[in-house]
């Protein structure tokens, strides 16, 4: 059901009441504004056709449903039914409903559990009156104010008995399966690096911590999808959008643009976060800030365009917008060009930015930036070379840009600098060790929600306490233990098993300080070379396991149409792309690699274009044969790409292996030629698994 927790309590009253009630009457029962309600039944109409009710409103009157009884009866039981079950039964919901709170004691509304189980306020508020009892035997109490939202009170000392009491009840279940999904710290320091004087921390960081929890809190599919770096950067949007509500600078209205915007598939999701926002800090937020959410969510998505749903409107553009960035980054600063073209995080951000920012300027809407005198002041050159780009948009697109966009761009490439000055430090990986009593249970927990917090800055290990041997200790920087270990001579900081917000502060304070100091000398003995190498040889499998390309083309697509297919799904950079295609077919014309008698073709080169090993399958959509003349009527075409770099000779060993299981045998092409992606990477795991064993006898 497409029903938000908000709009199902408000079907739930008026099937329940089954009569006309006044908007105001309405909204005091379920603690909103009566503009919250308008808004939230406007475009309702077509998600109850299939229910055959209809909502009906007359000013000045009121609101109700039409239908008959028995559809009526029909709506209401389901209603009932998904409010109850959504998240799991019910004492699944309310033990997790405890694990949030045992896990941030920060105020949080009701609105906030209510998006994240997906059911109403009123089931969030019944269970909260049903979890009380268990918080008092620790002489825990849940506050409950308006306007200030649920918080728990108590000691820590009994808190600790509380969250130490609640794992043993529940370790062995899968309540604790997400406890290291939490990304609201991820977020934020990512946005805004402590050590650095990075352009983000400009931002208001007590309005940044807010529109995070509000983020935290909405559970829907299509944030999901968002990649880590278009979710900061609609992050951003909205903070500083808020910013804006609360300086009461308003955006003038732009009435055709939102009759458009409106009928978009993805308008629900706006209005969702707006209305959640005007929850989170009591404000009103005018319909056409929700359309520039929108817009963003819109720009985001050009990176998630599948196959079947592919619009040659939206590709073209999204080549378009890239092509334009390089030219971006050329005009902004020529010596460090080819640097800024290497940063992911920074194309796929802009990317997103620019397809708003052009429907912006082409309808001539303002939009006010509340940080842009900052932004001058404190990055004058960083501002500077940023008006250059405005001039290189009116030259090739036609539009005026006003210094408030300029704005916008210039925290876009300061925060590539920024990133570009810190990869030039000489920082090192942190190696750390968590420890508890048996190196399992809650140590995998803690592993799971650093490796998320730190990312790639710590390599971390899971250890229990006899595991501490001299060895295990002198290649460790420091660990992390939840658990007392006054008789090992380390560096120690003892935490809670949840990790809270206290302890990854401190944390983060000892990796900064490690990163940045030499690595202490270990022997560099043969044994060690060899666990390198393995390690090394598994980092490549899994790589390839994890971007395993699979795609079902036209049958009469050509080879550089195919190419040009292929690569658009492995880079996001055109260069790349170009490279790769250029290697392919270069290699093609020393030796042709379709192989008629095997039914298939197989395109492999080294090339700079990649990185890691790359092994991508294309089949026909009917699972037929290619009729390009090219293709000389095989069925399918097998690329294996390996980085042109230094480790040649162990990376065309894994792929010299997997291509080997081609010819010798007819299960591997067999499995392609079903077309079932499952069963394809089932058996590459399986020959792949086979080689490592192999590769462990030769080390």
């Amino acid at each position: 059901m497409n029903f938000s927790p908000r709009l199902r309590q408000i079907l739930l009253i008026l099937l329940q009441e089954n009569q006309i009630i006044p908007v105001k009457k309405l909204a005091e029962e379920i603690n909103v504004s009566k503009r919250t309600v308008q808004r939230e039944i406007e475009y309702i109409d077509s998600s109850l056709k299939k229910y055959k009710v209809s909502l009906q409103t007359k000013t000045g009157i009121g609101i109700w449903l039409e239908g008959d009884e028995a559809d009526k009866n029909n709506l209401l039981s389901i209603l009932k039914e998904e409010d109850v079950i959504d998240s799991g039964d019910r004492e699944d919901r309310r033990k997790r409903l405890i694990l949030e709170i045992l896990k941030d004691r920060t105020p949080k509304k009701l609105y906030y559990y209510g998006n994240i189980f997906g059911v109403s306020e009123a089931t969030i508020s019944n269970d909260m009156e049903a979890i009380e009892d268990w918080f008092k035997q620790f002489d825990l109490k849940i506050i409950r104010k308006q306007g200030y939202g649920v918080a728990l009170e108590g000691s820590e000392k009994n808190y600790r008995l509380a969250m130490r009491k609640f794992i043993d009840e529940n370790l062995g279940s899968n309540i604790f399966k997400n406890l290291g999904d939490e990304n609201e710290r991820t977020i934020i320091d990512v946005i805004k690096d402590k050590e650095d004087q990075n352009i983000y921390n400009l931002l208001n960081n007590s309005i940044l911590k807010q529109v995070v929890t509000c983020f935290k809190s909405i559970r829907d599919k299509r944030l999901q999808r968002l990649t880590e770096n278009s979710y900061i950067g609609l992050i951003l949007h909205v903070t500083i959008a808020i910013n804006r509500i609360l300086q009461q600078e308003i955006i003038e209205q732009n009435d055709e643009l939102l009759s458009k915007l409106q009928e978009n598939e993805d308008y629900d999701l706006a209005l969702h976060i707006a209305n959640s926002l005007e929850e989170e800090f009591q404000i009103e937020i005018p319909d056409i800030e929700i359309a520039y959410i929108l817009l963003h969510i819109k720009g985001s998505k050009l990176q998630y365009i599948d196959e079947d749903e592919l619009e040659s409107e939206s590709q073209t553009e999204r080549e378009e917008l890239l092509s334009f960035i390089n030219n971006m980054i050329d005009a902004y600063d020529e010596e460090l060009s080819y640097e800024i073209k290497q940063d992911e995080e920074f194309i796929v951000g802009l990317l997103a930015h620019l397809q708003p920012t052009f429907v912006r300027l082409k309808n001539h809407m303002n939009i006010s930036n509340p940080l842009l005198q900052q932004i001058k002041e404190n990055y004058p050159d960083i501002f500077k070379k940023a008006l250059k780009l405005g001039d290189l948009i009116y030259q090739r697109y036609g539009y005026k840009v006003p210094e408030t966009e300029i704005g916008f761009l210039a925290m876009h490439f300061g925060a590539a600098i920024v990133r570009l000055e810190n990869q030039k430090e000489s920082k090192r990986k942190v190696d750390i060790g968590i420890v508890c009593a048996s190196g399992i249970g809650i140590s995998r927990l803690m592993h799971t929600k650093l490796k998320r917090y730190l990312k790639e800055r710590a390599e971390i290990s899971t250890y229990g306490k006899e595991d501490l041997t001299p060895a295990v200790l002198e290649k460790m920087d420091f660990l992390i233990s939840s658990i007392r270990l006054d008789d090992v001579e380390a560096d120690i900081i003892r935490v809670s098993p949840l990790l809270i917000d206290k302890d990854l502060e401190e944390i983060e304070t000892k990796v900064k300080v490690y990163a940045n100091s030499p690595k202490k000398h270990i022997a560099d003995t043969d044994f060690s070379r060899q666990l390198e190498q393995v390690n090394f040889t598994i980092t490549q499998i899994k790589y390839m396991m994890r971007d395993f390309l699979f795609m079902k083309v036209n049958p009469d697509i050509s080879f550089d149409e195919l190419l040009v297919a292929v690569t658009e799904k492995l880079s996001p950079y055109n260069e790349k792309r170009l490279v790769i295609q250029e290697d392919i077919k270069r290699r093609e014309k020393i030796a042709t690699q379709v192989i008629p008698e095997y039914n298939f073709v197989l395109l492999h080169t080294r090339t700079r274009g990649v990185l890691v090993p790359s092994f991508s399958i294309c089949l026909t959509k009917e699972l037929g044969s290619f009729t390009n003349s090219f293709f000389k009527g095989i069925h399918a075409v097998i690329i294996m790409l390996i980085p042109d770099d230094e480790n040649t000779k162990e990376n065309s060993s894994i792929m010299g292996y997997l291509s080997s299981k081609l010819v010798e045998t007819n299960e591997f092409l067999n499995v392609i030629f079903t077309g079932d992606k499952e069963r394809i990477l089932k058996f590459m795991s399986k020959e792949l698994k086979k080689y490592f064993y192999q590769y462990l006898d030769t080390v």
